[in-house]
């Protein structure tokens, strides 16, 4: 029988969470766009790069900590933002996740559409916090959003700008998933096959509200017709630099632009005054067959300098996947899909058994290497694959 246990890797836990969610939640959390082309690639193409490492190195003592916008953290990588959390976790929603960031004490993202209110995550746990926003049509409504993100003492911005439209995701449309989940004969059968999640969803206050937007209408089971129409006219159509520029001189801090997948967007974001830049492409769940993030670090570091943050969101597993990012020029990884295995495999132990996961495979990555800080490890520890 697989328990928490015994997952010793990423996939193990998705494995478990595979045993635990009805089918439907399954492929809206591992699915992809169209053929799924960029979310296999941002997998594969880590593997496209080789770890080089130099022996004789004296790595008695390893230094893993660093700053990432604004806040210093043990290792270098973080949980991303992930929406609709009470679907994986209907219990806990986001605060499984916030606590067990708060334990391992490294950065939590909330969402914009989480299912609890950005308030109730930021008191749930003492660690530093970034807020995940969009740009609304509604300027008042999106302003309100900014000002309550600072007065709760959300430490950076993220900025997501590849979701003017949703994408193209086939797995959902063929298992019937609707937000909240619909009920029809095949759906029915599927989550009565998982009582233990559907019961759990059914009890909870938390898993079909929609937190941070009290003022729209809040789905039901079964029922998510308004609930749909509202978010159509939630997000601003006809975004621009503008609006990203509006945005970072309002908020004051921290800045990141998530959704980048370009040298030019990147110089752009940087012109703007973003302070980061999250190489992304959604987890492949937008526009299929993108690049993967991994493969664009190199020539963004070129471009926009030592100073600007990159991030590197999509596709990691291993350890091995946050160093050879480093190595390539990144200063962290946002961790989606591997947090919400975690998450969906066992609330706040599952999301603290992956960040163990990532965290040991990291540190006996650089051992390994011979680098003994985050300072050591550099473009020398990779080699690109021959005849790729």
């Amino acid at each position: 029988m697989t328990t928490l246990k015994n997952c010793f890797n990423i996939d193990d836990l998705g494995r478990l969470a595979r045993k635990r969610l009805p089918v439907p939640v399954t492929d809206y959390v591992e699915g992809g766009a169209d053929d799924e082309v960029s979310l296999a690639n941002n997998i594969s193409a880590f593997s496209r790069y080789q770890i080089v490492p130099k022996v004789l190195q004296d790595i008695s003592a390893l230094t893993t900590a660093t700053e990432v916008m604004g806040c210093k953290i043990p290792h270098p990588f973080y949980i991303s933002a992930t929406g609709f959390s009470g679907m994986m976790c209907p219990t806990d929603a986001e605060l499984a996740g916030v606590r067990a960031a708060a334990s391992r004490r490294t950065l939590y993202t909330a969402s914009t559409f989480s299912n609890l209110p950005l308030e109730d995550i930021a008191e749930a746990s003492p660690c530093n916090k970034l807020f995940q926003v969009y740009v609304l049509n509604d300027q008042a409504l999106s302003s309100k959003l900014l000002e309550r993100a600072e007065k709760a003492g959300y430490k950076g911005l993220c900025l997501t700008v590849d979701t003017v439209v949703g994408g193209n995701r086939e797995r959902d449309a063929r298992s019937g998933l609707a937000i909240p989940p619909r009920l029809t004969l095949k759906s029915m059968f599927q989550y009565m096959m998982r009582p233990a999640w559907t019961i759990k969803y059914l009890l909870s206050s938390n898993s079909m509200s929609l937190g941070n937007f009290p003022e729209l209408p809040q789905p039901s089971m079964g029922d998510s017709q308004a609930f749909t129409q509202a978010l159509g006219t939630l997000f601003k159509k006809d975004l621009t630099w503008d609006d990203a520029k509006k945005m970072i001189d309002s908020w004051e801090g921290p800045f990141a632009i998530k959704g980048i997948m370009s040298v030019a967007d990147a110089l752009k974001a940087k012109e703007v005054g973003a302070t980061a830049v999250i190489l992304s492409n959604h987890g492949g769940r937008q526009l299929d067959g993108t690049p993967a993030p991994i493969e664009l670090v190199e020539e963004v570091r070129a471009a926009v300098g030592p100073d600007m943050e990159i991030i590197v969101d999509g596709g990691i597993r291993r350890g091995t996947d946050i160093f050879k990012a480093i190595a390539l020029g990144a200063n962290a990884c946002s961790i989606g899909r591997a947090y919400v295995r975690g998450l969906s495999a066992g609330g706040q132990e599952g999301v603290e058994k992956a960040l163990d996961i990532l965290t040991s495979e990291f540190e006996r990555c650089m051992i390994l290497a011979g680098c003994s800080s985050l300072e050591e490890i550099g473009p020398q520890h990779i080699r690109k694959r021959i005849n790729d």
